[in-house]
């Protein structure tokens, strides 16, 4: 018995092993990437003022904030101070609107002894421990809408003082707490109208008006058509023909005349229906279609008269529309980064062999934009497993989520685990034209001490919490 609570009280090694190896990549690639041309000197203090040097103390300060969270602070002190911590984060976040300091136009950082500090990423740390206590705290599942409010406030409180600074790649990280309110109850139908709304947005600004009435027209008669009792294969492949015919249709310039058929179609469908008494079928396909005719009219309007500011309209038409955006100008950016990774290849040029890293080809590579410098310096197979590596994290932290007897513990794993989560997938996405570029750094790779101290603690308050998992 005593062997088997020994074993238990072990710190997860593997996720040690992870962020060592992480933490270590990050920093070959700061220096890769801020090296000078002309190499160091060779005195201590350039090299500690060089990026590499500020971002190897931070990787001290994070080692030693990981040593005193696992073996100096009890672990109930983050369960008991949640909420206070919590506090203090959004008191930090306005004070920095009021005294920080303005760097790239946004207000969002502490300026202390040469070092900055930005208190958004402690934010992040904060809300993680709220969000576990509340869920610990509260009976039953986010099942009723008070509870629902209750725990969106706590992220979003943050979220919205953060977008005052105005920093939209950090607002944009607290989405990540959907992910705890998922696994605590909430209900996915929620998550699938999210997720319809979100392309239907996008897809208003990519194709015509006409193209997506036939698209969602012949969808709603392909779902009525499979609902059928019988022989609902061929019904549904019928509807899908039709669709498809409809769509050639359009390109070849019959647009209304092929909705209007379309429309005829989906009417004598619903009231088939109707007499069948499959209402819900009904009620719920009309009401998609016609809010996703609101939403890609009312996105391709704002989109087409420039309704949104400059900034905003520009990162869209990047996004969306690249073939229409300034190569020297606002798609920039993105285009020397693509062209980074490109040249990478397969096994990559080496380090500081990349011609356009060196030579500061693409801007904010040792922050936003450092997987350009990771795919042209270590190729495909550099970028490939530094993303598996990732997914190898997010994975064993949700192995430890389900393993905890707490919910406070688990609530804490799967907020952790969310906010990784966003932070991975939109910098890489970003690098490589997939979302919107917004400035977000990669966790413990981009040069960022904030960033890897925040990430740090969340990691090492994890494991604290899972090496006593047993415990009462």
């Amino acid at each position: 018995m005593a062997r088997i609570s020994l074993k238990r009280a072990r710190t997860d090694v593997t996720t040690i092993i992870l962020y060592i190896f992480l933490v270590s990549t990050g920093l070959l690639m700061v220096n890769s990437v801020g090296a000078p041309p002309e190499g160091y000197t060779s005195s201590l203090v350039d090299r500690l003022a060089s990026p590499v040097g500020k971002q190897f103390i931070w990787v001290l300060i994070s080692a030693g904030a990981w040593v005193v969270t696992n073996y100096l602070i009890d672990r109930k002190v983050w369960i008991v101070g949640a909420y206070p911590i919590y506090a203090v984060t959004v008191l930090l976040l306005i004070l920095v609107l009021v005294a920080g300091k303005e760097i790239n136009g946004a207000r969002s950082w502490f300026s202390v002894g040469g070092l900055t500090f930005q208190p958004s990423e402690l934010a992040k740390f904060g809300a993680c421990l709220a969000m576990a206590a509340f869920m610990s705290q509260y009976s039953g599942k986010l099942e009723s809408l008070r509870a629902v409010v209750y725990a969106t406030l706590i992220w979003l409180i943050p979220a919205v003082i953060i977008l005052g600074q105005p920093d939209m790649g950090s607002t944009l990280v607290f989405a990540g707490f959907l992910l705890v309110m998922y696994r605590e109850g909430l209900n996915p139908l929620i998550f699938i109208l999210g997720g319809f709304t979100a392309l239907m947005v996008v897809l208003g600004i990519i194709f015509s008006l006409e193209g997506l009435l036939v698209a969602l027209l012949s969808l709603c008669l392909a779902l009525f058509a499979f609902s059928l009792p019988r022989r609902s294969l061929l019904w549904g492949g019928g509807a899908v023909t039709a669709g498809a015919g409809a769509f050639f249709a359009l390109q070849a310039g019959f647009g209304w005349p092929v909705i209007g058929a379309l429309a005829a179609a989906l009417l004598a469908a619903s009231i088939y229906h109707l007499l069948q008494r499959n209402t819900r079928l009904v009620g719920v396909s009309l009401l998609f279609l016609l809010w996703g005719l609101a939403l890609t009219s009312a996105s391709n309007y704002v989109y087409t008269n420039q309704l949104l500011p400059s900034h905003q309209h520009e990162r869209l038409v990047v996004w969306l529309h690249p073939e229409d955006a300034d190569p020297r100008g606002s798609y920039y950016n993105l285009l020397q980064s693509k062209l980074a990774i490109a040249a990478g290849g397969v096994t990559g040029r080496g380090l500081q062999q990349g011609t356009m890293t060196r030579f500061d080809y693409v801007p904010e590579q040792q922050t936003d934009f450092i997987f350009s410098a990771v795919g042209e310096e270590q190729g495909f197979v550099g970028a490939g497993t530094l993303i598996v590596l990732f997914f190898v994290l997010l994975w064993r932290i949700t192995v430890l989520a389900e393993r905890q007897r707490r919910t406070f513990a688990r609530a804490y794993a799967y907020g952790v685990a969310g906010i990784l989560l966003v932070h991975f997938l939109v910098n890489i996405g970003m690098t490589m034209g997939l979302i919107p570029v917004i400035g977000i750094p990669l966790p413990f790779i981009s040069k960022g001490g904030s960033s890897l101290l925040s990430f740090t603690m969340m990691l090492a308050v994890l494991l604290k919490l899972d090496k006593h998992r047993d415990e009462v």
